[in-house]
Order: structure tokens, then sequence, then C-alpha cells
């Protein structure tokens, strides 16, 4: 007998069907033994009966979790037993066979709460349980239905879906880069993607003009708060675009994500407001300002733009260094200014940000899409003409090429989801994260490798030297004075 998904029994009332999942709950009224069966498309009340005594007695041993297939048949509640509060509150299933599939050992955790005062990392530890609970399944199919619905959306605007690679060279992005080590090269590495800036501008050059991508990107950071060493961006770029056609582009997109797949919240404001860096710091005294109304209420969603920020900043070392990405382009007035390396606290980049109830959602710029522009950014950094050869030949090479005016956005898909779905920190909405410290408590990663393995990598690891231990003399005579010390208290 086919499989009846547990959604579709509403429409098999008087038939009977298979159903497979697991054992939510279980009560037993000694006579009546009713269980509740979940599967990914909802949850069923079922009950075995005497009159089905092998499936009786099999009913009184299963447990919660157990998976099993149940033969049964699909009948109408009595009318005083009807509960409207659940999605198949109207029917409940007769149990006419039991096949246990498999057991489950009592699980280290409740997983039917939402888990908010289970400690996260026991919950971390147990990820595949605690992925069980009907608030998680919540939030990781809707995560499935947000990227659903932007895929559609930048497709039907022409966008194409590009992959771009994970393995590629170390350039400095802000970040502290993960390293890869070749085996083929020994001695040389690859670099994980911090984002996919670069690439995405090299495929401006291949004459793409719309691309997107859901892609994965990687940061070695120090603990810092809300933070993952992986995450993903919802990551787009357009060739002859202007910043007011990306700012309409996304806006439209976030309005129209909002409208169909949370459409109990409320946008406060449309169009959504802008502000310029300077306006928003002398206002809100932060350039991801919290507009919303009313902070209490969980579906109002209030965006905001932030525009003309300042190009570079001074590091601690006194250096100019950029204050989002170093190929972000100066705004048209500032072009003479960069290019003669002066005024250069003043230069403005053509930069944007995104941002939702407080917290910045994504950022972006149109481009220097010309390679003399390009070079005097890095040498305002402080580059020489060695190291921007040697960091960026081939992105001076494409722009030499004929590549065309361009721009784009990321957004931080993690971050977005978890204001959608009024959670307190972007674990909540990734099926597999990690502690703020980077570690992964499930699979207890990062781990040593075999010798072996570092051997044919060509890697030695140093041990941490630890302090030498003070000779037994000394020992002796550091006892000898403590004691004089507390006689004479």
């Amino acid at each position: 007998m086919p499989r009846t998904y547990i959604k579709d029994l509403i429409n098999k009332i008087g038939e009977e069907i298979s159903v497979s999942g697991w054992i939510d709950v279980r009560r037993d009224h000694g006579k009546l033994i009713f269980v509740d069966l979940r599967d990914m498309t909802g949850k069923i009340q079922m009950v075995a009966l005497p009159s089905h005594k092998e499936a009786h007695e099999l009913a009184s041993t299963i447990r919660p979790e157990w998976v099993v297939e149940i033969q049964g048949k699909v009948n109408q509640r009595p009318e005083k037993m009807i509960n409207e509060n659940e999605p198949n509150g109207s029917i409940e299933l007769e149990i006419l066979s039991i096949n246990i599939l498999n057991e489950a050992i009592t699980p280290p955790l409740d997983i039917n709460g939402d888990g908010k005062e289970i400690d996260e990392e026991v919950r971390l530890k147990y990820r595949y349980l605690d992925l069980r609970r009907p608030r998680m399944q919540k939030n990781i199919r809707n995560r499935h239905k947000v990227l659903k619905f932007i895929r559609n959306h930048l497709d039907q605007e022409g966008f194409v879906e590009i992959e771009t690679p994970n393995l590629t060279k170390s350039t400095p992005e802000g970040a502290r880069d993960y390293i890869v080590p070749s085996r083929l090269e020994k001695g040389n590495f690859y670099a994980l993607p911090q984002s996919p800036q670069q690439y995405k501008q090299l495929l401006m050059a291949s004459c793409v003009e719309k691309y997107f991508q859901v892609a994965r990107c990687f940061r070695d950071e120090d603990t810092r708060g809300d933070r993952q060493p992986e995450f993903t961006q919802i990551d787009i770029e357009l060739s002859f675009s202007t910043q007011e056609e990306i700012i309409q582009l996304n806006e439209k997109l976030l309005i129209e994500l909002v409208k169909n797949v949370y459409p109990e919240k409320r946008i406060q404001q449309i169009p959504f407001p802008r502000f310029t860096y300077k306006e928003a710091m002398e206002k809100y005294n932060s350039d991801s300002p919290d507009l919303r109304e009313d902070k209490n209420d969980p579906n109002l969603l209030a965006f905001c733009w932030i525009v003309d920020f300042p190009f570079f900043k001074k590091t601690d070392n006194e250096q100019w260094t950029f204050t989002h990405n170093p190929f972000s382009a100066p705004q048209t007035t500032c072009m003479d200014d960069l290019m003669k390396k002066e005024n250069i606290e003043n230069i403005l980049a053509a930069q944007y940000d995104i941002v939702l109830n407080g917290y910045e959602i994504g950022g972006g710029s149109i481009r220097n899409h010309k390679p003399e522009y390009l070079k005097k950014v890095f040498e305002i950094m402080g580059y020489d003409n060695e190291r921007i050869e040697k960091n960026f030949n081939y992105m001076i090479e494409a722009f030499k090429s004929g590549t065309p005016p361009h721009g784009g956005i990321a957004w931080g898909l993690d971050r977005v989801m978890m204001i959608l779905e009024n959670e307190p920190n972007i674990r909540e909405v990734i099926a597999f994260p990690k502690t703020g410290e980077g570690k992964d408590l499930m699979m207890k990663a990062p781990s040593e490798v075999s010798a072996e393995q570092l051997k044919e990598l060509r890697i030695k690891i140093e041990k941490e030297s630890k302090p030498a231990a003070a000779p037994a003399s000394a020992k002796a005579s550091a006892s000898k004075k403590a004691k004089e010390g507390q006689k004479k208290k």
C-alpha cells in the first residue's frame, strides 16, 4: 500500500491507508491506546482498539520517537471529540497494524517545547533531535520558502544563478581567511571565500550582466557575538546599473517576499526611508537605526536605506583602509579626489546598506570597473605596484578587457531569517550552526587529523610549550617561607 502523507488524510475519510512517521505521544487508557504520529506534513491522533489484538499489543510497547509504519482506517471523530484547534482535529486513524521500522532511545532532551529553556550546548550537541521540535521545523522550512521565492523572483527579472568556487586565492578583504593546504602543490594554499566579491565582478566582465547566488561564505574571526564562521549570502550583481536601480530592485524583492511568505507581517513605511550616513549618525548615533514605531510588535518591519558612506577610514596604525570593501567606486563628485589621492577623508563611496529593525541585513555598492580607479584605491591604502600586481592582477587584466560599469548587493540570509522568524540569534535559523567560538559540538569539530595526513601535506604541528617546572629545591624553599609566614601571623 503506498504511503499517504498526514496532511492528505482529511481527504481519505472511510479509506484504509498507510502512514509513516515518528511517535509523538502515547497515552495508554487500558482498552484504548491513543498515539499521536507526526511526519513532515503534520500530526494525526491514532487509536488502537482491543478488537485488533496484534496492533493493540504492539501499541502498548511503542515509545516516543520510534519510527513506525501504520496501516489504518481514517474515521470521522464524534462531534463532541472534534478539536478545532488542530489541523486534523476532526479525524482520527483507527490502527489496523503496526510495523516498527526503528526503535529509539529516550531522547536526552525534551523536543516537544520550543527548547529555549534548554542549555544551547546540549541542543547543538544533539542537533538532529533539536531540529525535530515544531519551532525549528518551521524555521528551516520557512527558510526554504524564502529561498524559493527569491530564486523565482530573480529568475523572472532575468538573473542567472551561477555557483562560484569555494577553493580560491587568499586576498585581503577585511577578515582573516580560512586557508586550505594543497596536497599537489606542497607549501601552497587555497582560501575559502569571505564572499564571492571578485568572482561576481569577473562574471560582469564575462557578459553575464545579471547574476545571483545563494553563496556560502567563510570568515575566520575571533568570537564576536552573533557571528558564524560560515554563513549564507544572497549575492546579486548586475551590469549597466545605477545605485537607484539596485535599490529599487531590492526594495521590490523585499516587499514582495514579505507579502508572499510572511503576510501576517506589516512593513512600516513604503517606500523605505533613506538616510545618509552622516544623517543617521547625527540623528540615531547608529548606521543601523531601529525605526520601529512599536518595538513590542513582533510583526512590524521597519526597513531603511543608509547611503553616502565614507570610502576610507584610518587604522590604528594611521594607515587608510576601506570601510566596506576596496572594490567600491567613489561617488562621481569624488572621482577627482580619488585619482589625485587628495581630500581622502571626505571621499564618499557609491555604497548603500539596507537595515531592518536595527540590523544591517545587506550592503552593496557600485564598483570600480576601470583598472586605474581600482589601482588608486589600493595605492591610498599603501599598496605598492608589486603587491597590487601579485594580489589583483587578474582583476586588473579583466578590467582592461572591456568590463562594463556594474554594481550589486549581498544580503545576510541568516540575519534576515532571524528577524522574520522573531528569533534571538541566527543559530535558530541555521540547520547545523556552530557555537560562538566556532565549534561544531555534534561533529566535534575542529578536530585533529592523522599524522599520515599531515605528512602527506608536509605540515608539522608545533605543540604549545609549557612553562618549565620549578626545581625541587626552589619548591622546598617556597614551602618553607610560606610556613614561616603562617607562623608569624
